[in-house]
């Protein structure tokens, strides 16, 4: 073997092993992740902060709620379901709201009586906020805003809108108003959430 036809595999091996360019080389970055659910602290009915990271772990079903619509009654269903599976770990949050037609006009001690007084609600309401419009309150922003949730995205459209969170703080169902918490739609999809890890 002449030394021409021994060196010819070295000289592949060199090519093969030299550096590749640097536009070749860098790995695209993926884009940043948005900042999750977890990020934001809201205010209970009595004035106490708290951080939604306390419910990492739980499936939440996050609703904006109004006493005086036609669709308040919404109340009971939202407890049944706070009763059924709180144990296996779902947290129902409520978040009073007055932006359809001043359906909920009360102070937050007002609201918090009136829920208490005609539906026994037990399950976690929050003070009263904007899900809607220029004062939108930081989480309903995150949860109708095509950039941080694409998939279940848009203005909130009524009272007892209603958004089903995984337990890693993903958004995986939404449920219109009309919608009740006793539906077969909203039972199946908390079960199945609760059912995963």
């Amino acid at each position: 073997m002449t030394l021409a036809r021994w060196m010819a595999p070295l000289a592949a091996v060199t090519l093969l092993a030299a550096p590749l360019p640097a536009a070749l080389a860098a790995a695209p970055q993926a884009p940043a992740a948005a900042p999750g659910l977890y990020q934001f602290s809201v205010t209970r009915l009595d004035g106490r902060p708290v951080a939604l990271s306390s419910y990492r772990g739980k499936v939440m079903l996050i609703v904006n709620t109004a006493s005086k619509c036609g669709l308040t009654p919404q109340y009971a269903g939202l407890e049944k379901l706070h009763d059924a599976y709180r144990a296996k770990g779902l947290a129902v949050l409520g978040f009073p709201a007055n932006d359809f037609l001043w359906q909920e006009p009360g102070t937050n001690a007002e609201i918090g009586e009136f829920c208490q007084e005609n539906y026994g609600v037990s399950f976690d309401m929050f003070e009263k906020v904007a899900v809607k419009g220029p004062q939108q309150a930081p989480l309903y922003r995150y949860l109708t805003s095509p950039e941080t949730n694409p998939r279940f995205a848009g203005e909130i459209r009524w009272n007892f809108d209603k958004f089903l969170i995984d337990r890693h703080g993903r958004v995986v169902a939404r449920f219109a108003p009309k919608v009740t918490p006793e539906d077969p739609a909203v039972v199946k999809a908390i079960e199945a959430e609760l059912a995963r890890r």
